[in-house]
């Protein structure tokens, strides 16, 4: 019989050493939380300059989400190499096999940096941080594992990213279902089998996508459980040759400076125009052009008002539901999936890019349960009740509800201010940073990544290496004045809310609220979390700006 889902990072924590870098009682210059793109990134710069450093990581290797998002059909939605570290050791002898890997070759690419860049002998895996607070005399931080080691380090860096902290519906059942369920990110190495089997997805964001996508040709029944229809654009996805990939080389430092130059650190940007400074037709190419392109252009390459204006918002999403509609055969199925009405203003959660998402509904064993106004009630032996007291029988339950987006990482691990309050009941009513890097009562504490950073409104990388520079010349320059520490004044912290605030304002994604959806972009579905924009919401290139020069910089 199945054992207890597991839902917490600790449940995974194990200490396979006592020797550095797992050994209690370690002391170094910088520890930061987390081996994925900015652990490593961090690591990377922080050793180049002298600083004696130690990734603590949860996982047993790197690659951060990649490392934990193995659930079938796992793919990146960021095109490389966009999607890659600007490092050129790394890049040099690297080639992918497609324009959109997926988790095995990603987790490929990580080993490969660890090769290069050697970075397994400053990592610790299995290192779950539970504890940790600044002592103001010391001007170190002290922080606690899972295990009870203890650590010290006069710098802590939080590189745990925007999906730290998975979300499981508190549903009544859940330990007694007696086939295999799991949450998508804690989905096992092994696999599991679903050939013929009866199966369920809960969930369509990302995960919830992509995972009915490989489901659906081996299923014997698949039931996609929906409250929100996913907005999907199409992936694009082809396959590289080395030959073209290592021709480009030559260009990927120029590459790599470009993407922050480009609102979502991507190697396109928003259309000069307007949408109705052009007529129909002339719409209907610019349109047609992206998206037969595939990848995000067609959400953060538009119309420049497209997130601006709802009847813009409106040409757009029309061009979107004509071309999924006519993929989807039954009316009821075309109704759930691709509504004539608009959910919400497309783009404002951000879109998944799918490859034959909506062909899978076509096949007779693929079916889509509409949740609205219909929750799940409770798991039980057999499957899944609903509120109005149907129940749907199950081997495999697959719950793709996401995570405690942006915030949940550093929530959960402990934190303390050094007023000795903890960071997740100071952000129960609303998350407070400075920069989208700091935190007010928390000094020497950087995070990449996360809240009020462009982070799920960006491509990963990009933001991380200009959110890590960031931090290293800070690092440096407190060495070289002899700084015990920094803290960012809670004025400050006010001023960059506001300016948060100010930006989204702007744009349509407040109105998220009117059409009663939740988005990650406004602190996702966890029930009682503060409901507030916690993404920087001006692209990467302002960001920059406002990043080395305050709130509302216009430096050059």
């Amino acid at each position: 019989m199945p054992g207890p889902i597991k839902t917490e990072l600790h449940e995974f924590a194990y200490r396979p050493s006592d020797k550095y870098p797992y050994n209690d009682n370690l002391e170094v210059d910088a520890l930061i939380v987390g081996a994925g793109f900015a652990g490593t990134y961090m690591l990377y710069e922080l050793r180049k300059r002298g600083f004696r450093t130690v990734i603590y990581e949860a996982g047993d290797g790197f690659g951060g989400t990649w490392r934990w998002n193995r659930y079938p059909g796992a793919r990146v939605d960021s095109e490389v190499p966009e999607y890659e570290l600007s490092i050129p050791e790394v890049y040099k002898d690297w080639t992918w096999t497609t324009n959109y890997p997926n988790y095995e070759e990603l987790r490929a690419y990580f080993n490969h940096m660890d090769k290069v860049l050697d970075l397994s002998k400053d990592t610790a895996f299995g290192s779950v941080v539970v504890d940790a607070q600044f002592d103001e005399k010391e001007g170190k931080w002290h922080v606690k594992t899972a295990d009870g080691r203890n650590a010290k380090s006069k710098y802590f860096i939080v590189a745990a990213g925007f999906a730290a902290k998975r979300y499981v519906p508190d549903w009544l059942g859940i330990d007694k279902f007696k086939g295999f369920i799991a949450h998508s990110s804690f989905w096992p190495d092994e696999g599991v089998e679903v050939h013929g089997k009866k199966c369920a997805v809960i969930g369509t964001g990302a995960s919830g996508v992509q995972v009915a996508q490989e489901w659906g040709p081996m299923a014997g029944e698949l039931k996609v459980f929906q409250r929100t229809p996913n907005l999907t654009v199409p992936m694009g996805k082809r396959p590289l040759s080395k030959e073209e990939q290592n021709n480009a080389k030559q260009f990927y430092h120029r590459l790599f400076e470009l993407r922050e130059h480009c609102f979502g650190g991507f190697l396109f940007t928003f259309n000069e125009r307007n949408t109705f400074d052009d007529n129909e037709q002339e719409r209907e190419a610019v349109y047609r052009k992206l998206w037969d392109h595939g990848g995000f252009g067609f959400w953060l390459g538009n119309y420049k008002d497209m997130l601006f204006a709802e009847e813009a918002n409106d040409e757009a999403y029309k061009f979107w539901a004509k071309n999924q509609r006519a993929r989807i055969h039954d009316p009821r199925k075309r109704e759930l999936l691709a509504p004539l009405k608009k959910p919400h203003p497309f783009g404002t959660k951000r879109p998944c890019l799918e490859q034959n998402y909506y062909e899978q509904f076509n096949r007779p064993n693929v079916d889509v349960v509409d949740l609205r106004g219909n929750e799940i009630k409770a798991i039980t032996e057999k499957g899944i009740l609903l509120e109005d007291g149907t129940e749907h029988e199950f081997d495999v339950i697959c719950i793709a509800t996401g995570f405690d987006i942006t915030t949940g990482g550093m929530t959960s691990m402990g934190l303390r201010s050094i007023d000795g309050k903890s960071l997740k009941d100071e952000w129960k009513s609303a998350a407070m940073t400075y920069l989208g890097v700091t935190v007010p009562g928390y000094p020497n504490m950087f995070h990449t990544y996360g809240p009020h950073g462009p982070t799920l409104l960006s491509n990963g990388p990009a933001t991380i290496e200009c959110q890590g520079r960031w931090i290293v010349d800070c690092m440096k320059l407190m060495e070289r004045e002899g700084v015990k520490y920094i803290i960012p004044t809670d004025e400050a912290s006010r001023a960059w809310k506001k300016r948060v605030n100010e930006l989204s304002d702007l744009s349509l994604f407040p109105k998220l609220t009117q059409a009663g959806v939740h988005s990650t972009y406004m602190g996702g579905s966890i029930p009682g979390k503060a409901y507030e924009q916690v993404n920087y919401p001006g692209g990467i290139p302002q960001y920059g700006k406002e990043l080395r020069h305050g709130p509302g910089a216009r430096a050059p």
